[in-house]
């Protein structure tokens, strides 16, 4: 939703009070907790939620997961192919991160009073490398979505099963818990 708006959203001019542009549509719902529908938990960015996950695909070919920290203004990516993007493109994929998640928050504030908790500066940013586990090929994807999980139970350090060795036990657990979660109307809703 942001990649293919950011561009329009950078052009768009602010008012006076550097605010005004032009979000992507739904970016109030998900502000709002009201979407993804499948997990809407109606709980606002910044109120009731500290930290955000999100896996992000580079260029169609690769996944990385990203935990964006509101208290800290900060974003730290876990990415299990480091050498697959440089520096140089990582910095351009979470620009729009960086941008806009903090004017959301600005925007979006219900009242002036919270507005000022926020600021328009862009969040921080760092690769995490240390401890975190590593591919070969091809299975960044369950590694994203790993990082994710290992985080948000609060793991301190990454398990050790949680290796290359492991990935196939790893996806067929993952394909298992999903089709068990999935509550039995949404499988047969097309």
């Amino acid at each position: 939703m942001w990649r293919d708006k950011y561009e329009e959203f950078k052009s768009s001019m602010p008012d006076h009070n550097c605010l005004g542009r032009r979000l992507p549509g739904g970016s109030w719902d998900l502000y709002a907790g009201i979407v993804p529908i499948f997990c809407d938990f109606n709980k606002i960015w910044g109120v009731d939620v500290d930290d955000i996950y999100a896996p992000v695909n580079f260029q169609n070919d690769h996944w990385l997961a990203i935990w964006i920290s509101i208290p800290k203004r900060h974003i730290v990516v876990l990415d299990s192919i480091v050498k697959h993007i440089s520096k140089a493109q990582l910095d351009e994929v979470m620009e729009l991160f960086l941008t806009m998640v903090p004017y959301l928050l600005v925007e979006c504030t219900s009242t002036d009073e919270k507005r000022i908790k926020y600021s328009l500066e862009p969040f921080t940013y760092e690769r995490a490398t240390v401890g975190v586990p590593q591919c070969t090929t091809g299975d960044c994807g369950v590694y994203a979505l790993k990082y994710i999980e290992c985080h948000v139970l609060g793991y301190t350090l990454f398990p050790a099963a949680f290796c290359e060795k492991n990935v196939k036990h790893i996806w067929e657990k993952m394909v298992h818990d999903i089709y068990h979660e999935t509550p039995l109307l949404r499988r047969h809703q097309r």
